[in-house]
Parts: C-alpha cells; structure tokens; sequence
C-alpha cells in the first residue's frame, strides 16, 4: 500500500506504517491543490490534517484510493459524500486530541476572565497596573455546554472541579449521561437563557453552522462570555462582532474561524478586538494531541490491510464504542457467512435477509449487516465492495436487503443467519460464536458444527455405505490432507451434507474425480481469507 502523507503528522504514528513491510510512505507537504490532484493517483491512502481539502475533484484523481485518514477530529475538509460514492473509506482520529481541546478551552477561559494576555502585555511594556484587570472568578457561575460529546463531556468534569454549575444542550444524549457528568439536560433557549459563560463543542453540520447568531445572542444574559474551541462558522461570527460592540457579550475566546488563515474584514475585526482572547487553531496543538492522532490515524490504515473492523471510519456504519470490542467478533461473524455463502449459493442474488437471534438483536445490528452484505457482493460484482458502498452496490443490482431482530433463539445465545434468495431457490446459512471464534451451526436445513477454515470442500448427496471412503480416498490420492470433517443428515439413506475442512484447496480436476466416483447432487470448493 503506498500512503501520501500532505500535512504535518507525528512521526510516532508514521513509524507504525514504516515498519510493515507491505506500506511505502512518502511525505509530501505543501502540495498546491493542482499538484496533488497530478499525483494523488498512485496513492492507496492519503493522510491529511486540516491543511488539505480532500474536494471531490481529488477523489475523482484518486483512482486508486481507499483511505482518506484526517489526522484530528474534524472532518469538513474531506467531502464524505464524493468519497462514498466511490467506495472510499473516510476515518479520524475523534479521542487522540479530546484532553488537548478540552484543556484549551480552559486555557483561553481563564486567560479571558482574568486578563491574563491584555495584563501580560501592559507588565512587559514596562507599566505596572492592577485595577484595569480586575476579573471574574469561575466558582458559582452557570457554564452552559453546547454539545455533551468527548471534549464537552470533559468540560463539564473539569468545570465541576471548579465549582461551576452546568447546564448542557445536546439533542442527542440521554438524561442518564447527563445526571453521570452531574449536569443538567435542557433546550437551546433555556441555556442561552441561564448561562453565564457557553462554550460550544460540536461538529461543524448542516445543523450546527450559523446555529448562535443574531437571535441567540439576543437570549442571552448581558455581560455573557463566550468560548468556540470547536469549529468556525458554528457562532455567526459578525452577529459575534456585534455584540461584543453592543456590550451583550463583555468578552469572547476563540480559536477557530470560519476561515483559516482569517482574511475577511469581519474576520479582521474580530480578531482585533480589545475584548477577544484569540488564538490560530492550537486546540489540538499538544505533543501529546498530535502523538495520539498520527497513532490512531495509522493503526486504522493497518486495521485496513489486516481486513479488521475500522473503530473511527466516518462512512461505515458502526456500534457505539463502548460496544465496539465486543462486537468485532460478531462483524467477523458476519464477514465469513457472507463469504461463504456467496460462493455456494445461485446467480442472479435478488433478496438477502440478516437474521440476528438472541442476546444481540437487542443492539443496532447495521454494522453486521454492512459487513456480511460487503462479504457476500465481492464476488458478484466486478466492482471492488467494501463497508462504505455496499448498501449502495445493493441497490443498483437490484437487491433487496432486509434486517430481522429477535430476542428469541433456540441452542445458542447468539445466532446470525443469512438466507439469499435467487430465481433457483433459497440458501440459508447460520453461525454462532464459540470461543470467539466463527463456527456454522445451520446450512440450508441441516445442522451443522464447525468451524470455517481457509479451504473447505461442500458436498450433500445420497447417503449410501463407503462414500465418505471413497472421498477420502480421492483426496489422498490427489495430495489433499483432510484436517476436519462435518457430516449432516436428517435420516438414513436420505440426503447428507457433508464438509472437510482440507489443509489446501481441492482443484477442478479432484472435484471432476469425485464427481464421476460418487454422483453427488452438489459439490463445490471454498476458499476464505486466513
């Protein structure tokens, strides 16, 4: 895999892709736009912070990209659509730099409520004063938190230590997660209402920008201060400008902008202004920020090479990360059923249904769903499918996917089946987890029990005496160990299934032998990844 790297990354993260024999990195920074569109078409990844737009026009160069991997949280510079449509994994690294933006916050508001830059420059141009800096002390104030993710969840922490009250506006949180930070859940209009100081910590969205302008500022108290460490655009920044001027807003601490570097005359304005505390963007300017994200950004790209769950993929569905360890095996689950079934199965696929049964169908199973429907079309279409446009794939086969939960389950606390139907009939396969590992408990209507292996061979015929001998007999002869063998059936001299699991594959010239020898009604061999 070969990974362009365009922005300033920690080289602790980069080392990690340098020592994998199967990564070449090249660094290439401050790239014009039309120079890395020029070259972007020989890179697999690209690694960017937020000095590069990864714009459509890029991506549509990219015409072998895979991973767009945005070293920090935000991810407005990367057009998540265009990178969808094409198939393109988009991940951040949302937990590497939460501390550093919350710790920042504190820094620019106690800078701001006790004139630590505008008394820092009177003293070192040589004047002593102390009355023009008298300030405010934290304790006792009400902080209203817009936006209760990681960062805002450590300001509420961090503002409860300081004696603070708070009160949080988060549509999306629950009054439990509230109550744990020991802070109060209200609407947009009582926090603007209540609070003496707000902070926002939200991503920039077609529902957070411009989302504090002229009428929120008219809701608040006189004499509020306010803090954005999280993007620009999300206050209005000349309803911002106005207020201060107008005295709503006694003072402002800001590090971001809607741009960056700021050029616009507003933007000048409200930099300039005796009463903002200002810095360029350094929310996640730590040594410790910039180590964390580089590391989590590249142990995505080899998550990608090893085909293991991606944690911070902006474009996949995925489980809460709380729940994320505990459902990677289940994903894997997901992944070899999928695979196994589609080189089993009928052409001309035209419905594909999940079934989760037990304990799990009390989770949002979308991630399972994506990842055994990414499995399954890899090998009926030319077109490479992966998590980001497997739904999409579906679609424009013609495939119907459905999703069905249960609580109730019959031998096994979990069970994940997938039954594909096409012009021919119906295949159904089911699997379980044993000892964290994939084991097939149903194929079609026959109980089963085993375990998948790199190459397996599928037979059902009529059960007759001597025919398991004879198929061993043919493998020895053509060089083929049999490591393990599963035999289902629902009666004597009926139909049988039966799978070996082979120490390599069985080729068409074996498959031929055994054919002529027994007559089955079905054989075919399987290959899956190790």
């Amino acid at each position: 895999m070969k990974v362009i790297v365009t922005d300033e990354v920690s080289d602790s993260g980069l080392q990690l892709l340098e020592e994998d024999p199967r990564v070449s990195v090249d660094v290439r920074l401050k790239l014009s736009a039309e120079e890395l569109r020029a070259q972007i078409g020989a890179y697999d990844a690209i690694i960017t912070r937020s000095g590069t737009r990864v714009d459509r026009a890029l991506l549509e160069a990219g015409e072998n990209l895979k991973i767009v991997a945005r070293a920090g949280v935000g991810v407005d510079s990367v057009d998540i659509d265009a990178a969808s449509e094409r198939g393109i994994i988009v991940v951040n690294a949302p937990t590497g730099n939460t501390n550093s933006a919350a710790e920042h916050t504190f820094a620019l508001l106690l800078s701001l409520c006790r004139n630590v830059t505008v008394a820092n420059d009177n003293l070192k141009s040589g004047d002593w004063q102390r009355a023009p800096f008298t300030g405010h002390e934290l304790r006792g104030k009400t902080l209203g938190i817009i936006g209760m993710g990681k960062v805002g969840g450590r300001v509420a922490r961090r503002a409860r230590a300081f004696e603070m009250d708070v009160v949080v506006y988060d549509p999306y949180i629950s009054e439990k997660r509230a109550e744990d930070f020991g802070v109060r859940l209200v609407q947009l209009d009582d926090l603007l209402r209540l609070a003496d100081i707000i902070t926002v910590h939200t991503p920039l969205n077609e529902e957070t920008k411009g989302m504090i302008g002229p009428a929120q500022f008219e809701r608040m108290k006189d004499g509020v201060l306010i803090v954005n460490c999280a993007r620009g655009g999300i206050y209005v920044e000349d309803a911002t400008l106005q207020a201060l001027e107008s005295g709503k807003v006694i003072g402002a601490a800001f590090d971001v902008w809607s741009q960056e570097p700021p050029d616009s005359e507003t933007l000048k304005k409200l930099i300039a202004h005796p009463k903002m505390v200002v810095t360029p963007h350094l929310g996640a300017n730590t040594f410790e920020a910039q180590k964390n994200v580089a590391i989590d950004v590249c142990r995505e790209i080899l998550a990608y090479l090893d085909g293991k769950p991606l944690t911070n993929a902006i474009n996949i569905p995925r489980f809460d990360p709380d729940l994320m360890e505990h459902m990677k095996p289940f994903m894997a689950l997901a992944s070899t059923i999928g695979n196994f079934i589609s080189q089993l199965a009928p052409p001309n696929p035209r419905k594909v249904t999940f079934t989760y049964s037990g304990q799990l169908a009390r989770y949002d199973c979308t991630p399972l769903t994506v990842c055994g429907l990414a499995a399954l079309l890899n090998r009926h279409t030319e077109r490479e499918v992966n998590l980001v446009n497997a739904g999409l794939i579906a679609r424009e086969m013609g495939i119907e996917v459905e999703a069905v939960r249960t609580t109730e389950t019959e031998s096994y606390s979990n069970v994940v089946s997938l039954a594909l139907e096409t012009p021919t009939g119906k295949r159904v396969i089911a699997g379980t987890l044993f000892e964290g590992r994939p084991k097939i408990v149903k194929m079609r209507n026959f109980d089963t029990d085993f375990r998948p292996e790199e190459h397996m061979l599928v037979l059902s015929y009529q059960d007759r005496p001597g025919l398991i001998g004879k198929i061993g007999t043919l493998l020895g002869d053509a060089g083929v160990n049999i490591g393990n063998m599963n035999l289902g059936r629902r009666e004597k001299g009926g139909e049988a299934l039966v799978v070996f699991s082979t120490d390599s594959r069985v080729d068409e010239a074996t498959i031929a032998e055994i054919t002529a020898a027994i007559q089955p009604d079905y054989i075919r061999a399987v290959s899956l990844p190790k």
